[in-house]
């Protein structure tokens, strides 16, 4: 399913929108890597995946696996064809759960995106990191890519029923490499600084303000 959406849906979503995408060749051809982004949208874990030529692996809501019906099997093959793996956010042994998932993906020698704010910005501001990211990045190994999105918020507004065609931006930042970073580090330390220099990597990239705190997840987030 991936192949047959991955040959159709890129051409055509390029065609239409014609995203502008700088530093594509910050993302290595194969191989385990993170790509960090900034959240904006909904369009986001689609957007990415649009210029990126290898698949990259995203977490979604279990929400859009689990629907019945005609419509219900749609979303699921949709959502499965973009390589996306289904997670509860809401359950915190599954939250658990997802970052053992990312290793998994990783461990193939795969492409793994992931938003470290937690949930998309409701004000465009760029919010404080959560450490996940670099959980992911020293237990693995893998480089992270800062990913930079500018204007997909407008793709398809909250309770707008379709996508509107809109002036995108994607840019990939320099990998940020953690091999021997933080060896003699505790733990805690280097999650939070790395997660930072991801941040600021990213903030680079966005042009976004950085709030300076976590962004609380809306209950329609």
């Amino acid at each position: 399913m991936y192949r047959a959406l991955h040959a159709v849906v890129p051409p055509l979503a390029k065609a239409i929108w014609r995203p502008q995408v700088r530093g594509l060749h910050h993302v290595p051809d194969s191989g385990p890597v993170i790509l960090a982004s900034n959240h904006l949208s909904f369009a986001d874990s689609m957007v990415i995946p649009i210029v990126v030529p290898r698949k990259v692996v995203f977490l979604a809501k279990s929400d859009y696996f689990t629907g019945s019906g005609v419509k219900g099997r749609l979303s699921k093959a949709w959502f499965e064809g973009l390589g996306m793996l289904p997670v509860d956010r809401d359950d915190h042994a599954a939250a658990l759960d997802s970052l053992q998932t990312a290793l998994g993906v990783l461990g193939r020698g795969e492409a793994f995106g992931i938003y470290p704010e937690g949930t998309r910005s409701r004000d465009g501001r760029l919010y404080r990191g959560r450490t996940g990211v670099a959980h992911l990045a020293l237990t693995s190994g893998a480089p992270v890519v800062p990913v930079g999105l500018v204007g997909t918020e407008k793709v398809q507004p909250i309770g707008a029923r379709f996508p509107r065609v809109v002036k995108v931006s994607v840019s990939f930042g320099e990998p940020i490499r953690v091999a021997g970073e933080y060896d003699g580090v505790p733990s805690g330390r280097a999650r939070r600084d790395l997660t930072d220099r991801i941040m600021t990597a990213i903030a680079e990239l966005s042009g976004q303000e950085q709030a300076g705190v976590y962004n609380d997840r809306a209950p329609d987030a």
